[in-house]
């Protein structure tokens, strides 16, 4: 099948959340394209709705002003079609760093315009508080937060997001970023489904284990999950022979867990973040499916984790907190033994190889 093909069978769909998992060179970009084709207008061509794909990153390029000695180093925004709409996030610069405050970004940033207004942002210079004068390159992972963050404020304009407004195509925002900032894009992300679900489509494609499980359990697992269960198409977009297929994906063997462990394993040698206990907590979900019960408490006294009930309480009360302000905090000491025992315990029992 080819992906022409896979964006009519996209379109098709009667569930109004998509989310697919692509591996590596299934062509997840080329699908977005293909899919807008097959949803724009036939006599008018234009579109139907709104994109965030490899393209829109790729209009954002630096320049190290190699020539003065970096002096006046600012990443690049190239002309496209969403210029006519910049004038908003220019006159409202606020809601830019509104949606970058969940990020925690060290930096501040100026967005420059042309001379003319009208022409959009041209450039955007990055510095350090109380240094404005002073011009810093921001790294590859803070610079797709970035790029991400302007995207989700352009929706916020009704001339583009409120007239394309059959749906959102999101493709993988999560190039370059950790765990942590992968976490807190993944409900960005659930925050636009929460927002849009009832009146437009969401699509989200990726390749990353991580982003699809917390994104599935949300939708499915999740204790909002029963207005959107019902609603969510979870599919796995691979190659079979020369063809693509595009799959329930209930019908593949998708090892969530193995993820899970590397990054919790990474997380306990390093900087653990209440928003961990999220990610046992589906990592404890998915050793009770295998178990046949579904229980996380089972799995605790399994592991043989002591009030193995009482541990369960924790971890579900933690895993329900705010995730934009509460799970961004760094565990206490009572927070990181209850974690540490959990997880020793669940890796000990069933002979995990990190």
């Amino acid at each position: 099948m080819s992906l022409d093909a896979i964006a009519d069978e996209l379109k098709e769909l009667d569930q109004n959340i998509i989310l697919v998992f692509a591996f590596n060179a299934t062509g997840k970009t080329r699908l977005s394209v293909a899919y807008k084709d097959a949803t724009k207008d036939s006599e008018t061509g234009k579109h139907a709705g709104v994109y965030y794909n490899a393209f829109s990153e790729d209009l954002f390029v630096w320049d190290n002003d190699e020539n003065n000695n970096r002096a006046n180093i600012h990443l690049n925004v190239l002309p496209s079609k969403l210029n006519r709409f910049h004038s908003f996030l220019y006159e409202n610069p606020d809601t830019i760093m509104n949606k970058l405050a969940l990020y925690a970004p060290a930096y501040r940033f100026r967005l420059n315009s042309y001379s003319d207004i009208e022409k959009g942002i041209e450039s955007v210079t990055f510095f350090l508080e109380n240094e404005e004068e002073t011009p810093i390159k921001i790294s590859r992972g803070e610079e797709r937060i970035f790029v991400w963050c302007f995207f989700l404020a352009l929706l916020e304009v009704d001339g583009w997001a409120g007239v394309q407004d059959a749906h959102i195509f999101i493709d993988d925002p999560v190039s370059s970023l950790d765990e942590h900032n992968i976490f807190i894009t993944a409900n960005t992300i659930f925050q636009q489904i929460e927002s849009h679900y009832k009146k437009k489509r969401i699509i989200i494609t990726t390749h990353h284990i991580g982003l699809m499980s917390i994104l599935s359990n949300l939708l499915t697992k999740g204790e909002k999950s029963g207005k959107y269960k019902n609603l969510t198409s979870v599919k796995i977009l691979k190659r079979s022979g020369e063809k693509l297929v595009l799959e329930e994906l209930k019908k593949n063997v998708f090892l969530y867990h193995l993820h899970l462990l590397q990054v919790l394993g990474e997380a306990k040698k390093g900087q653990l973040y209440t928003y961990h206990f999220a990610l046992l907590r589906q990592l404890l979900e998915n050793v009770a499916s295998f178990l046949g019960t579904g229980r996380i408490g089972h799995t605790l006294a399994q592991i043989g984790v002591e009030k193995p009930d009482d541990a369960a309480n924790v971890v579900n009360t933690h895993s329900h907190k705010n995730f934009y302000y509460d799970q961004t905090e760094m565990m206490n000491d009572t927070e990181r033994n209850y974690f540490n025992d959990i997880f020793d315990k669940l890796v000990d029992k069933y002979q995990f190889v990190l």
